[in-house]
Order: C-alpha cells, then sequence, then structure tokens
C-alpha cells in the first residue's frame, strides 16, 4: 500500500510538471526580473511612497498666535536673518545685507527660488514685519530695506524672528493645517510637513505644569517639553517605564536677586557687593551666572568684577559698609515667586554666613515695593539690556541709576561693529557689576519626556 502511494504521488507531480511545467519556468523567470528591476528603479521612487508619522506634543503655558513657542515658530517659519548659539547673526531667507545711512538703513537681498509652504514663491512684498517708526521700502522682487530713525545694532536680531503672510503661512518645513482656539489663547496646532503630508505633528497646550504632566502620564501626549522638573505626585516622571528625558539650559531667564537700590539700607553697594560674594558657587535648579547674560555669548570677556563665591571678602565689604558700623545686627526682607523659594532659602542660609538674617515672603508677582526680590527676567537675544537697567526705564525694577552705565548701555545699541560693541560691553560688566544692583544665580534647567 505504501509502494503505491509513492507511485500515485510521484505521477500526479509529474503529470502537473508535464502540463504546467512552461507556466511555472514563465512565472519564475518573470519574478526574477520584476525583482531586480525594482531593485534597480527602487531608489528613484521610493520617497513618492506615502510613508507617515504622527506625533503629539505638549507644552505648558497660555499662548496666542502672536508669542507662540519658538519651537513652533521654527517648524513653521524663517526670518530674513538667523541666530547661531553665541549670537552670531548669519543669513536666512537673506543671502546678505548692508548698513548704510549712519547705520539707519538696512538693506536686505533675498535668496532667490525661496518658497512658502503654500508653494508660492517668496518676494520683497511677502515679507512683513509690524515694526513702529521703520519705513519699510521695497526696491525690486528681492531686495527690500528698513529705515530707521536712528541706529539700532539688535535690529538683525529683531529680523531673525519668523514672518507669515496672510493664513500664518510661512517658510518652514511645515504647513498649518488647523488650529484650535479656545477664546483668544491656542488649544492645539496640527501641521502637516511640505515634503510628505503623512508626516504630522500636533502640539497640545496645557494651562498648568501639571496638566502636561498629567497629560503625558495618561499617553495623550508622546512628548512634553520644557518642564521646570520631573516631580509628579509623590514620584518623578522619569520613575515609569519606556521614558526618555533630556535635561538642558534655558537660556531664555536668567534667576537673579533684585536689590531696591534706593532703599535706605540697600543703597549701600558694599553691602550689595558683599552678598553677592556670600553667595554659593553652584545651585542644583541650573548653570550658574554671575553675569546678566550666557558666557557662551560673542559679547562676553570675563570681568575682574564677576563676584565668585568668597566668603571672607563678604565678610569684609559687609564690615565696611554703613549698616554694619550703625546697627548691631542685619535684618533684610526677601520677597520670593513660589518656584524659587527653595532657591530663597539657599540665599539665605549663605547670607546668615556673614551675619545677615533673612526674612522669606512668597509673593505671587513682582512686588511694587520690596528690599530684595527673588525673580527672573527674559533674557535678549542681544547683548543690549538698556530696557533692564537704564535709569528711564519701568522695567528697571532695582531704582539703579548710574549716568556711566546708561551712556554704555546708549552706545552699546547704537555701534553696529561688533568688536567695538564687544567694548562697550566689557566697560558695562565691569562697572556693573561694582555697583551690584542685582545678584544673578542661575540658569535653570529643563527637561524634554518622551515616550520611547
Amino acid at each position: 500500500m505504501a509502494i503505491f502511494r509513492k507511485r500515485f504521488l510521484y505521477w500526479l507531480i509529474k503529470e502537473y510538471i508535464r502540463r504546467f511545467g512552461k507556466t511555472i519556468l514563465l512565472f519564475f523567470a518573470f519574478g526574477i526580473l520584476v525583482f531586480f528591476g525594482l531593485r534597480l528603479v527602487f531608489p528613484y521612487f521610493y520617497h513618492k511612497i506615502p510613508v507617515g508619522s504622527r506625533e503629539i506634543i505638549g507644552f505648558s503655558g497660555v499662548f496666542t498666535t502672536n508669542t507662540l513657542p519658538q519651537a513652533v515658530l521654527d517648524d513653521v517659519g524663517q526670518g530674513l536673518t538667523s541666530k547661531l548659539d553665541d549670537g552670531t547673526i548669519i543669513p536666512r531667507i537673506a543671502s546678505s545685507w548692508k548698513v548704510e545711512d549712519d547705520d539707519k538703513e538696512y538693506v536686505f537681498f533675498l535668496k532667490k527660488g525661496v518658497t512658502f509652504a503654500d508653494g508660492f514663491p517668496l518676494t520683497a512684498e511677502d515679507i512683513r514685519y509690524e515694526f513702529k517708526d521703520v519705513t519699510v521700502e521695497r526696491k525690486d522682487d528681492y531686495t527690500i530695506s528698513f529705515k530707521l530713525k536712528e541706529s539700532y545694532a539688535p535690529f538683525l536680531t529683531t529680523v531673525s524672528k519668523p514672518f507669515f503672510k496672510k493664513g500664518f503661512v510661512g517658510v518652514g518645513n511645515y504647513r498649518i493645517k488647523d488650529i484650535q482656539l479656545n477664546g483668544n489663547f491656542v488649544k492645539s496646532i496640527i501641521l502637516s510637513s511640505k515634503t510628505n503630508p503623512y508626516v504630522v505633528k500636533k502640539y497640545e497646550f496645557y494651562s498648568t505644569e501639571d496638566a502636561l504632566k498629567l497629560a503625558f502620564v495618561l499617553g495623550e501626549i508622546q512628548k512634553a517639553r520644557g518642564l521646570p522638573h520631573l516631580g509628579f505626585k509623590d514620584t518623578s516622571i522619569s520613575a515609569f517605564k519606556g521614558i526618555v528625558v533630556e535635561q538642558f539650559v534655558d537660556y531664555s531667564k536668567l534667576v537673579s536677586l533684585f536689590y531696591n537700590t534706593q532703599d535706605q539700607v540697600l543703597s549701600d553697594k558694599r553691602l550689595r557687593q558683599g552678598m553677592s560674594y556670600a553667595l554659593p558657587s553652584s545651585f542644583s535648579f541650573g548653570e550658574r551666572s554671575f553675569v546678566p547674560f550666557p558666557k557662551k555669548l560673542w559679547a562676553y570677556q570675563k570681568s575682574v568684577n564677576e563676584p565668585e563665591e568668597d566668603v571672607d571678602r563678604a565678610r569684609v565689604l559687609l564690615e565696611a559698609s554703613a549698616v554694619a558700623t550703625s546697627s548691631p545686627q542685619i535684618v533684610l526682607e526677601l520677597k520670593t515667586l513660589p518656584k524659587y523659594q527653595e532657591a530663597a532659602r539657599q540665599v539665605a542660609e549663605a547670607w546668615k554666613r556673614i551675619g545677615i538674617e533673612t526674612k522669606i515672603e512668597t509673593v505671587d508677582n513682582i512686588p511694587s515695593q520690596f528690599q530684595i526680590f527673588l525673580g527672573d527676567f527674559n533674557v535678549p537675544n542681544d547683548p543690549d539690556q538698556y530696557t533692564l537697567w537704564h535709569s528711564n526705564q519701568d522695567n528697571n525694577i532695582t531704582r539703579y541709576k548710574n549716568l556711566r552705565i546708561d551712556k554704555l548701555l546708549e552706545d552699546g545699541r547704537k555701534t553696529i561693529n561688533s568688536e567695538e560693541r564687544k567694548k562697550i560691553y566689557a566697560d558695562f560688566l565691569k562697572y556693573f557689576l561694582d555697583d551690584a544692583p542685582a545678584s544673578f544665580l542661575y540658569f535653570p534647567y529643563r527637561y524634554n519626556v518622551t515616550r520611547s
């Protein structure tokens, strides 16, 4: 019986090959040709295959279409110029520029062949910035000039901000598919790649950091950007499985102690100097800074007056101050924002070493009256800090007045030559740090978390 089955199977296969052998060989040969043919042509059309991706990214904060995070703006737009990490300005949409008329006119020459996300070509007519007291002239399709009333060196930094035409259409790698608003505030934005509409980014905005963290933990978003810390309820987000954490330094904010220079006690700069030298050499909350802008900035030059920790020198300066000779004990009031309470306690401990008692009070906003305020300020992209420290500026909350500093700040924003500006800001740091109207603490750490 077994022999019969083997013979039957042999005859069956033989008959099958006899009847369909040519067809089998034909399709086999065809398959070989198709295989090698696809290998030859695949590199020429594989990028056209609709392979997509979708990521959902969360931010905390309240934003309008005019105040979106820089990461979103960079996706959808570009400016005439661009800024390197050290603040150096390089061309972006403009291929080059020149400065004329006593440094009051900036003429930009646009790159040709640049298109918006909707496919339309870019011309000078499409460049729209909302500047006050600036005359705009479009000399031809690829040349645009801005005439200022007076010289303003940070202007090249100003035009690094992305611009958009009607419909919020920019010259970025993504186009906006949809914006969801809650009143005047942006709730979410959906972007699609200019080259592949199947590559999609969705940005979700949450009013609080706690809401952002909860959305991440629940899996509503894949990434949470710019978290000030990783704490979540009684644990840390980093303790969850499959989470990638990236720590970075936020150089756009500088946590600082602002002294009321018109206060009866703190008007003595020797006291302020001593308090600065008594501060710790490091903080766990961020990258330590002794100056009002990042050390990587092109204009930075180390100053002999940078108040690095020196407790002995702090005591000498304190003993030379007027308040030390007139009062047996120095008691000062420090007002702090809630998020800097722990930093305030560390500052108080440092000052205690030189005999200063500190009363800490928590406030929700910048107080109108204070001796010392622990808060932060937005660090400009340019070394120009005229609005922060010039004596006639409302943002000068320390009420600091120094005619030499005023002149240096005025010259710094009017001088175009970078080497001359560097010398001006070296002098600014020298005299400003000697006066110590503020003590600079740290650029805060931030965290991006991603679900792997």
